[in-house]
């Protein structure tokens, strides 16, 4: 069984323990969303900041799979396999 790893941005590791890089045991294919289900499990306020309380991404979440924004692809349905990386990018609004 391999892990995927889901690395986090600065502004987002307090959330998660101080963690940089989260991992997920998967012994085939997933969802992102069964992931982010599975990384944030012990993290509530994280996962409250990635997705809202439909389950969606929230607007300035942006979720990579090895460098493809997800919302290209299947969004959430977008498929992960052990040993890929997945990133999360929070967008800072402002201006």
């Amino acid at each position: 069984m391999t892990d995927i790893t889901v690395v986090l941005p600065g502004v987002l590791q307090p959330l998660a323990g101080g963690q940089s890089v989260l991992t997920a045991p998967a012994d085939g294919p997933m969802t992102v969303e069964k992931l982010l289900d599975s990384v944030t499990s012990g993290y509530a306020v994280l996962a409250r900041r990635l997705r809202d309380e439909t389950g969606a991404l929230r607007r300035f979440v942006n979720v990579y799979v090895d460098g493809d924004e997800v919302r290209r692809l299947r969004g959430l349905d977008t498929e992960v396999v052990p040993g890929q990386e997945v990133l999360i990018v929070q967008s800072v609004a402002g201006g």
